[in-house]
């Protein structure tokens, strides 16, 4: 069964674009037993400084951690080492270190700007079973992971990965066609994969990886926003319409 997981917050948005993105612990574990309840079964962290701006902060990532498996026990519980242009790969190496997630995602782009550090990165994650989700923007990201693959640098079995439809910076709307492609490219790499998509088209877009077997992340880090363009109502809203579409498409 294609699994769903939930992105409330993201690295960059804040509550002047919708008032429902959850900042602070509190409102992200609320929102971790919102988005289960609707149907989710994962549950993508970012945490955020003071000021609102994205963290990595490993005292920050283990209060809503403990939040949110409190809250919402039945979540796995994925954090982010994105760098969002403000860490440095020490610096993402050393948040996954400190916490030892049992899931975490980077942006494999990111990783290799240092080749050195990436293999640090990729040494850790295999002694202590964390479990790496490549995040995969385009064919270059594709030739990077296969390349990892063949020299030995990514353990053979971290075959999870996200597709990534559409940008946030500089802004482009997914279109569901994206998906293809880049399914076609990485075909030879076996891998375990989802999809998420910038924009209006974000439910159009997760109801193809849907169709084609794919798993999905869906919420405001992505997508704030209905097909109409007017305002998502909320996380949980956002879950529970990809639950009925998978569970639509489970019966057919």
């Amino acid at each position: 069964m294609p699994r769903i997981m939930s992105a409330p917050t993201g690295a960059r948005r804040l509550k002047d674009a919708h008032p429902g993105i959850p900042l602070t612990t509190e409102e992200i574990a609320k929102t971790a037993r919102e988005v289960a309840d609707a149907g989710a079964d994962e549950f993508h962290l970012h945490v955020r400084d003071n000021e609102g701006v994205h963290s990595l902060d490993a005292g920050r990532y283990r209060e809503a951690m403990a939040a949110v498996a409190e809250a919402a026990p039945e979540l796995d519980i994925q954090i982010t080492t994105e760098s969002a242009g403000i860490y440095e790969v020490e610096d993402q190496l050393a948040c996954l270190d400190a916490i030892t997630p049992t899931y975490a995602t980077t942006a494999i782009r990111e990783t290799m700007r240092d080749n050195a550090v990436a293999e640090k990165i990729y040494a850790l994650t295999a002694e202590r079973n964390i479990r790496m989700q490549h995040i995969l923007f385009d064919r270059e990201d594709i030739d990077l992971l296969r390349s990892a693959y063949a020299s030995g640098m990514i353990a053979p079995e971290s075959r999870d990965a996200i597709f990534v439809l559409g940008r946030y910076v500089p802004p482009r709307l997914a279109q569901a066609w994206e998906l293809k492609p880049l399914l076609d490219e990485a075909a030879d790499l076996n891998l375990d994969w989802a999809v998420c998509a910038f924009g209006k088209h974000e439910t159009a877009c997760l109801t193809e990886a849907l169709e084609r077997g794919g798993s999905v992340r869906v919420g405001f880090e992505n997508n704030i926003h209905m097909p109409d363009g007017s305002l998502a109502i909320s996380n949980a809203e956002q879950v529970a319409k990809m639950a009925r579409i998978r569970d639509s498409l489970s019966q057919d």
